[in-house]
């Protein structure tokens, strides 16, 4: 294209498409963000995240914004209690967060880096020219053309860009009709993890002194069209059919619906044009997983775009957006329409809820669902030899405190400029040697754990800026020829090295 307005518009303002916009701006590339919406709604589908969200949050320094956050060891699957401790570091993550605040802490982080957000901006066409994306937007001044070399769609569950690329929405359509509701006048008894009754299924929490939060799934609802709105006597309705407790006389702040419709883009990347967030996976909502899979989308993709905007990025870095992260949101789908058929099935469903409650009383399964809906076990293919290369290898960095020539650190602080990191556990002159050549991209950090073993017995451990450890030492230290395999992922993930 002739001239660019920016190297990466993002469409949407939601988790997703802040966190993606930060990412990228730590990563040098330029970004504009367009948000159909003029203000911000305050209003809060989601309340939490999980735990490996809250890692990422972390990761980026951005855990003080959002105040004291309430952890718990206890979470559910499929309505299901267990705990989720059977697995180190687990929790069921940050309960009580309405999504409003999380998108205002992320907007700060993400405006506060450079990146442009313009509200008010609906997008009506976008097309990819092969060398740049052209977008065109109804603004309050009236239509606007952008040009850029990348768009990311992060604009929910009805995506625009992702109609206008011509991506294919796979998976199930939807059969029964939901309701939420933020209720006020207090004194609506607590059903924290819900209650199956003949009638469907009802959830109750208080939001905040006087406003209680209440879901509500009837059985034998049909699903409505989705410009349909709802209002609060239908979900009043609803809650008194199942319940025979009446809220009529109560009002609610904000009312809303959802349904069961499962469904993913069958690729993440056409060209130029890239999906994250519900702009790629749609799902009944359970646990937080939804916010929490599209911010991690995005801190996967961010630097990774970023570095080819930049121009390091070896030339298939980017297929490997696709490559990581469709696997996980095709197991988010598996796992929430299973938990659908436990807990908001009929009658019909007890056989099945009876199996489930005694199988997560065993240790082994409690520890795999954790890791499921946690987000903490997710694993990805660095090439090489997974078996060799130690525990980390393709998983995540866990939170761990280390001590270094500075004092004591943490890995998450390690993470916060979104560069690569090689942390050298066993002060090995072979490590500093092969990655002489990349501390443009990598920080090199000699340091030790303040507990031992705390890093699974590694003496060195290359991580990328999204947090994954892409190589891994185990046992002893190599010689001054350097350990073997580093210099390879170095190139994979990092690009060649620089001259000199």
């Amino acid at each position: 294209m002739d001239r660019l307005d920016t190297d990466v518009i993002v469409i949407g303002a939601g988790p997703a498409g802040l966190m993606a916009a930060g990412e990228l701006r730590l990563g040098g590339a330029r970004v504009i963000v367009l948000e159909r919406l003029a203000q911000p709604t305050g209003q809060s589908r989601g309340l939490g995240f999980t735990a490996r969200a809250m890692e990422v949050f972390d990761q980026r320094g951005l855990l003080p914004g959002f105040g004291p956050l309430e952890r718990s060891p206890l979470g559910h699957f499929g309505g299901v209690r267990f705990d989720y401790t059977v697995l180190p570091d687990a929790h069921f993550g940050a309960r009580g967060v309405p999504q409003y605040q999380t998108e205002a802490v992320l907007e700060d982080w993400a405006t506060g880096l450079g990146a442009d957000l313009r509200r008010g901006w609906e997008v009506t066409a976008l097309a990819d020219r092969g060398d740049g994306v052209e977008v065109v937007a109804a603004t309050p001044e009236g239509g606007r053309r952008l040009r850029a070399s990348w768009v990311v769609g992060c604009d929910g569950g009805q995506s625009t860009v992702r109609r206008m690329a011509g991506f294919t929405f796979s998976g199930t359509s939807a059969t029964r009709e939901m309701y939420l509701a933020d209720v006020v006048g207090g004194g609506i008894r607590p059903r924290f993890l819900g209650e199956r009754l003949p009638g469907g299924m009802v959830m109750a929490a208080p939001l905040r002194e006087g406003v209680d939060r209440i879901i509500v799934c009837p059985h034998g609802t049909p699903a409505r069209d989705r410009a349909e709105a709802v209002g609060f006597a239908e979900v009043a309705a609803a809650w008194e059919r199942i319940t025979g407790e009446s809220i009529a006389d109560r009002s609610a702040e904000w009312v809303s619906s959802f349904t069961d419709a499962s469904r993913q883009a069958d690729e993440y990347r056409r060209g130029r044009v890239l999906l994250a967030g519900d702009a790629a996976h749609i799902h009944l909502p359970a646990g937080g997983q939804g916010l929490s899979t599209g911010v991690q989308d995005a801190v996967n993709l961010g630097w990774k775009l970023a570095a080819v905007v930049q121009g390091w990025a070896p030339a298939e870095l980017l297929d490997t957006y696709e490559a990581e992260r469709h696997p996980v949101g095709a197991r988010l789908l598996m796992n929430t329409r299973a938990q659908n058929l436990v807990f908001l099935g009929g009658d019909e469903s007890e056989p099945l809820r009876e199996l489930f409650a005694g199988l997560i009383a065993i240790d082994d399964v409690k520890r795999h669902l954790a890791g499921v809906v946690s987000g903490l076990d997710v694993v990805y293919d660095m090439g090489g030899d997974a078996a060799a290369a130690g525990p980390l290898y393709g998983r995540r960095l866990p939170p761990r405190q280390l001590t270094a020539e500075g004092g004591t650190t943490t890995t998450a602080r390690l993470l916060h400029p979104a560069q690569g990191v090689l942390i050298d556990l066993a002060d090995d002159p072979g490590v500093r040697a092969v990655a002489a050549g990349w501390k443009d991209r990598v920080v090199l950090t000699t340091a030790e754990p303040v507990e031992p073993d705390a890093l699974d017995g590694a003496t060195a451990l290359l991580v990328r800026p999204d947090g994954y450890v892409a190589w891994s030492r185990p046992g002893a230290p190599g010689g001054t020829d350097g350990p073997d395999g580093l210099d390879a992922a170095l190139r994979r993930w990092f690009g060649a090295p620089t001259a000199g």
